[in-house]
């Protein structure tokens, strides 16, 4: 879609027009990374299901375990796995459902996971 929206380059050693590479398209498009904006949301929503009681579905659906069979080459995982991998680049942190508690330590704590540089 970027490479749309920012149309194509004039090479002047070849004299071409060409397509933009993605490191280009990523000096002109400035926007957070989508990965980190997916992650940051998944977090406040996480946030938001932990403070709820236990006998609540969208609660069982954070923490419960899917059931079935899965294909070998991918294992089952849970919200909760995806919260713990999320936070995982950020040490120190303890129990998240216990931090997800106190909301200006969580918020942070998103902002933080939001501004580190991801792959």
């Amino acid at each position: 879609m970027l490479r749309r929206v920012f149309g194509t380059k004039r090479d002047e050693v070849r004299v071409k027009w060409r397509k933009l590479h993605n490191e280009e398209l990523r000096d002109f498009y400035i926007l957070p990374s989508m990965v980190r904006v997916v992650k940051s949301r998944r977090m406040r929503w996480a946030r938001h299901v932990a403070r709820m009681g236990e006998g609540r579905g969208v609660y069982r659906v954070l923490v419960g375990k899917p059931e079935g069979k899965r294909p070998l080459e991918r294992p089952g995982r849970r919200w909760e796995n995806n919260i713990k991998m999320d936070l995982r680049v950020v040490r120190g942190f303890g129990d998240w459902m216990e931090l997800a508690q106190d909301r200006d330590r969580w918020r942070a704590l998103v902002n933080t996971v939001m501004n580190l540089r991801v792959p």
